[in-house]
C-alpha cells in the first residue's frame, strides 16, 4: 500500500484548505484535488471584513491564497484539477479518487467541493458581479450603506438577506416574479413589518445596467402580467434564489438529501461510508459562511485523524503513534476533545 494516500480532500475553499491545514500539520502528507476554480466562491468576492484575524479586511482571492500556502507550508500538496469520480473501498480497502482516466488512491477521502449561488443568467449579472451584483448581503451589505438595494427571490432566504440588509440599506425592495412568496408566514410578515422595505410583484430581471463610472447602476424588470418594462435605479442587487451544491462526483455514493447536500451523521461530518467524511458548504445549507466552513473543515480533518487511529480495518499511519497534532488526544476517548491546536 506504499501508494495510498493517508488523506485525499476534493476540493479547495476555507474547508478545503483547514482541513489541509490540519491533516498536514497532523503528519499525513495530504493531496488536495483543488479543482480548476480553487478557493471556491471566495475567489468571486472582493473585499471581505467578517473574516477573524483580518481587522482591515481582505479581498477574497488573497484571503484563499493565504490558507492554501498556509497548508502548503506544512506539507500539503495540491493538484488543481477537477476530481471526477469516488469510487469507495470495501472491507478497508482504500477509496479510489479519479481525476478522468487517472486514478488516485486513499484510506480517508474528505468532500469539501462546496456549493454554488444559483444564478438568474441574465445580461450584466456576470459582468457586473462584486460591482454591485452579490449572492451574500451576510456578507457585503456593509458596502452599501444608505442606498437603495434589491434582493431577487421570495423564500426564506431572500427575506432573511431583506431584513439583514434593511438594517443598512436606506431602502430595501424585494424583486419576485409572483404575488405569493415560498417564504414561512412568520419570515414574510417579519419582511412586511420592517420599515424599510418594499415588495415589487409580479416582476423578473431582465438586465443588469452599469453607470457612467462602471458599478451597478440600476436594474431593468419586467411586469410579468402586462408585459411593461422600467428601469429600477440602485446600488446593490442580492441575489437570493439559492445554492447547488456540488456533489455531482459523489451521487448515489455517499447520501445526500433531496437538495443534493450531503448527509453526515449527527454533529460529526462522518458520512454514511466509512473513511469518507464532508465539511462546508456542500453539508451547510443554513449558515453558509466562510468562518463556519473553516470551522467544519478542521472537524473533517480530526475525524478523518481519529479515523485512521482508531479503524482496525485501515493500516495506521505512523504519524499518528505519538506525533503530529494528536499526540495528547492518543489515548483519549472514543470522541475526545480537540488538541492544543487553533
Amino acid at each position: 500500500m506504499a501508494n495510498v494516500e493517508n488523506v485525499i480532500i476534493i476540493g479547495s475553499g476555507p474547508a478545503g484548505y483547514t482541513a489541509a491545514l490540519y491533516t498536514a500539520r497532523a503528519d499525513l502528507n495530504p493531496l488536495v484535488i483543488e479543482g480548476w476554480m480553487w478557493g471556491g466562491l471566495l475567489q468571486q468576492t472582493t473585499e471581505v471584513e467578517n473574516y477573524p484575524g483580518y481587522p482591515q479586511g481582505v479581498m477574497g482571492p488573497q484571503m484563499m491564497q493565504d490558507l492554501r500556502d498556509q497548508a502548503e507550508r506544512f506539507g500539503a500538496r495540491f493538484i488543481t484539477e477537477n476530481a471526477t469520480k469516488l469510487e469507495p473501498g470495501a472491507d478497508g480497502d482504500p477509496h479510489t479518487v479519479w481525476i478522468d482516466e487517472e486514478s488516485y488512491q486513499a484510506r480517508s477521502v474528505i468532500l469539501a467541493m462546496g456549493a454554488e449561488h444559483k444564478k438568474l443568467g441574465v445580461p450584466g449579472e456576470e459582468e457586473l458581479g462584486g460591482r454591485g451584483v452579490s449572492y451574500c448581503a451576510t456578507c457585503d451589505a456593509a458596502f452599501y450603506k444608505d442606498t437603495h438595494s434589491i434582493i431577487v427571490g421570495g423564500g426564506d432566504s431572500a427575506m432573511e438577506e431583506a431584513i439583514f440588509l434593511a438594517k443598512f440599506a436606506a431602502k430595501v425592495t424585494v424583486v419576485h416574479r409572483r404575488d405569493e412568496f415560498r417564504a414561512s408566514r412568520i419570515m414574510l410578515d417579519r419582511a412586511r413589518e420592517t420599515e424599510n422595505i418594499e415588495f415589487l410583484t409580479p416582476y423578473v430581471v431582465e438586465e443588469f445596467l452599469a453607470g457612467e463610472a462602471g458599478p451597478l447602476d440600476r436594474a431593468r424588470v419586467r411586469n410579468l402580467e402586462t408585459g411593461e418594462t422600467r428601469d429600477l435605479p440602485m446600488s446593490g442587487a442580492f441575489i437570493a434564489i439559492g445554492h447547488e451544491p456540488q456533489s455531482e462526483v459523489v451521487q448515489g455514493i455517499v447520501e445526500t438529501d433531496e437538495n443534493g447536500y450531503v448527509v453526515t451523521e449527527g454533529k460529526s461530518t462522518r458520512t454514511n461510508v466509512a473513511g469518507v467524511f464532508a465539511a462546508g458548504d456542500l453539508v451547510d445549507h443554513t449558515y453558509r459562511q466562510a468562518v463556519t466552513a473553516a470551522g467544519s473543515g478542521c472537524m473533517a480533518a480530526l475525524d478523518a485523524e481519529w479515523y485512521l487511529r482508531d479503524n482496525p480495518l485501515v493500516e495506521t499511519p505512523p504519524s499518528l503513534e505519538g506525533t503530529g497534532d494528536l499526540a495528547e488526544a492518543q489515548w483519549a476517548p472514543a470522541m475526545p476533545q480537540p488538541t492544543r491546536s487553533a
